[in-house]
């Protein structure tokens, strides 16, 4: 069938009031993979709803089709550089040129290809940096240079877990036969039941596991101090009878329970010190980057709290205790990576 058809069929269809989907479809058990693509025909769709008339080739603005010359090449240039997003629809509008010629210049002569933007916590600004550097510094010199032991580091944080799992939309991806229209899943409420988790470990396996039962707990330096840090210094004293929490350090992150004089003052009274952690640094932080995915990705469905505890302290368990101390190596990676990246985030060239 000759595209002058193909827009003659769509056309007919589109007066009767048929969607654009249901036409691709009936043009795809016909056609085969000869139909036009679905996008195709939802655009044709919506010009002849919007009163196109004519089913013939439109007349193109611009130079030929063909023409992948140095004029075009820098029009796709500028206009990518001032869109990065752009797409080829609206760059061929813009331009002019063929789909085809449009890949070529793209792929061909600017050697471009498209990924996905990468999502960052903040907005580094040049203090941010420096005060990333300096710390990565410090922790190398002490932790890989310099006299201390990783398995002396305890390192810990709070997360959100929802109750139902939605998974990552990449998860969710799911086989479909021909013309099938793609699954469904329900998207997260903000009224989604949820529970604040706070889990503590070091390279031996985790050491505490805490959640209120209600989601009206005032998270606050007091209910840090007594529901988290007092039952790690007592772990420590049970584990450690001889040395207790002598050469222990603690690595948590710049949250304002966290940061606190009072908090301060009983590490302090307990003999532990505080491993620096730069702002705006969950690449850095072993919870971030690490257990929090590991806990979320095993995760089923619950309907309670007491499941969904008890779920969490399973995966926790059977996490084998080298995959915990590997991830204090990975940290001191991280930290040299922060390093050569100027302190910027590296999370896009971390393998």
């Amino acid at each position: 069938m000759e595209k002058i058809e193909y827009r003659s069929y769509i056309k007919q269809r589109t007066i009767l009031g048929i969607k654009a989907i249901d036409i691709h479809r009936e043009l795809e058990q016909i056609h085969g993979i000869n139909a036009p693509h679905y996008s195709t025909v939802a655009n044709l769709a919506k010009q002849f709803r919007e009163g196109r008339v004519d089913v013939e080739d439109l007349d193109r603005i611009g130079r030929p089709q063909t023409a992948r010359i140095e004029d075009n090449i820098q029009q796709v240039q500028e206009a990518i550089e001032v869109n990065p997003h752009a797409t080829y629809d609206e760059l061929e509008e813009l331009i002019g040129i063929s789909r085809g010629t449009l890949q070529n210049i793209i792929h061909q002569d600017l050697q471009l290809r498209k990924v996905a933007s990468r999502y960052v916590p903040h907005i580094l600004n040049q203090q941010n940096k420096k005060l990333r550097l300096q710390y990565c510094n410090e922790n190398l010199q002490y932790y890989r240079d310099g006299p201390g032991r990783l398995c002396d580091i305890i390192t810990g944080d709070e997360v959100q877990i929802y109750w139902r799992q939605i998974g990552r939309k990449i998860s969710n991806s799911s086989w479909v036969g021909q013309g099938e229209p793609p699954r469904t899943i329900v998207k997260r409420s903000i009224y989604d039941q949820k529970t604040l988790f706070s889990i503590f470990f070091r390279s031996t396996g985790y050491m505490i596991i805490h959640a209120p039962d209600d989601n009206k707990t005032r998270f606050d330096s007091q209910y840090y101090i007594q529901n988290c840090l007092t039952p790690v210094v007592e772990v420590l004293n049970e584990s450690r009878p001889t040395s207790g929490t002598k050469r222990i350090k603690l690595l948590h992150d710049n949250a304002k329970p966290h940061k606190n004089k009072e908090v301060d003052n009983f590490l302090q009274q307990n003999g532990i010190g505080l491993v620096p952690h730069p702002p705006y640094s969950p690449d850095l932080s072993p919870c971030d980057f690490w257990l929090n995915d590991q806990i979320k990705r095993k995760l089923n469905d619950h309907s309670s709290f007491d499941s969904l505890f008890d779920e969490v302290t399973r995966i926790l368990e059977e996490i084998p205790t080298c995959e915990y101390k590997k991830t204090f190596e990975c940290w001191i990676e991280r930290l040299q990576l922060c390093i050569d990246n100027q302190g910027d985030y590296f999370e896009h060239k971390y393998k």
